[in-house]
């Protein structure tokens, strides 16, 4: 099943057109593209280069908890949010440290400047981690996925949880086609340290199988997209039990599938390997998916190539 995976990489190589993006790096894009991971033949995790599946379940528990500040995610070492909310600090009156903007670009070139970039970011995560009031302002990424998940502001007062729904609605109406989440809220757009990339997913019953696909609007293929795969098949696997169903599968639309530019090597090298076995997953069967802490959800039999590092994207 991987080569679904490994295909959508060639298929950027040698079809997708270069483009220029917010983050001044550009990329190689196709638009619109398809994966399909059958979840009862074993668990999407990468093996191609080790994908860090702690990280995954520490984020994805964070949406479900409905929260939006990095405080959870560096309580539990997981740093994949950090440069967005060290964006909005940086830009801010409140920093007082050297420019530290386009760190993608000039890290590449300036290793003064990616130490002191590294020194920066350190005593950003400290204050998040120790300093209530700086958490507050700095550590929040504004109605990010967890505020639309758990907490849909309606207009005229109160919220929508989006999350506790759709679970009653697989339970008591399986055949619905409105078994819909959706993170993309344009009013409170604005308000969020980056625009939700994984925008809607909906669920489908069939049978005893609980399936789920996936609308991503714009996909890093090489560091984000291996995390996405693997983040929605574990929350497919937490709602069939929640609702008392068997996994099925998962289908991952993506509209802009995109490598960046100075991902090249590393893609390649990660296509240069043979892909392993999937592993299985292990989830605490005493729990609600309102409840899982990262002790209930355990990954078993990963076996995986090493891992390839690549800058971020910012």
């Amino acid at each position: 099943m991987e080569k679904e995976y490994l295909d959508l990489a060639k298929r950027i190589l040698d079809e997708g057109t270069e483009r220029q993006d917010r983050t001044g790096t550009g990329t190689k894009s196709v638009f619109g593209h398809q994966m399909r991971f059958d979840l009862q033949k074993g668990f999407p995790l990468l093996t191609t280069k080790r994908v860090f599946f702690k990280l995954i379940k520490s984020e994805l528990l964070w949406f479900l908890k409905g929260d939006t500040n990095i405080r959870y995610l560096l309580e539990n070492n997981n740093h994949i949010w950090d440069e967005w909310a060290f964006e909005k600090y940086i830009k801010s009156e409140d920093y007082k440290g050297p420019d530290m903007t386009n760190f993608g670009i000039r890290s590449q070139e300036d290793e003064e400047f990616k130490e002191e970039y590294k020194k920066q970011m350190a005593i950003f995560r400290e204050k998040v981690l120790e300093d209530d009031a700086f958490s507050d302002q700095y550590g929040s990424l504004g109605n990010v996925y967890g505020a639309q998940w758990r907490a849909w502001q309606k207009k005229d007062g109160g919220f929508i949880d989006q999350i506790q729904n759709v679970i009653e609605s697989i339970k008591t109406n399986p055949d619905s086609r409105r078994h819909i989440v959706s993170a993309w809220n344009p009013e409170e757009i604005p308000t969020m340290a980056l625009p939700p990339c994984h925008t809607l997913f909906q669920f489908y019953v069939e049978g005893n199988k609980l399936s789920c696909q996936l609308y991503q609007r714009s996909g890093d293929v090489f560091l984000g997209v291996p995390f996405n795969i693997a983040s929605y098949a574990l929350l497919t696997h937490l709602v069939a039990q929640e609702t008392g169903l068997e996994v099925g599968d998962f289908v991952h639309t993506l509209g802009d599938a995109h490598l960046y530019l100075n991902h090249m090597d590393q893609i390649n090298e990660q296509l240069s390997r043979e892909p392993k076995p999937f592993p299985s997953i292990k989830l605490n069967k005493d729990k609600s998916i309102f409840d899982f802490d990262m002790d209930d959800i355990e990954i078993v039999g990963y076996h995986p190539h090493k891992a390839i590092k690549a800058p971020i994207a910012v």
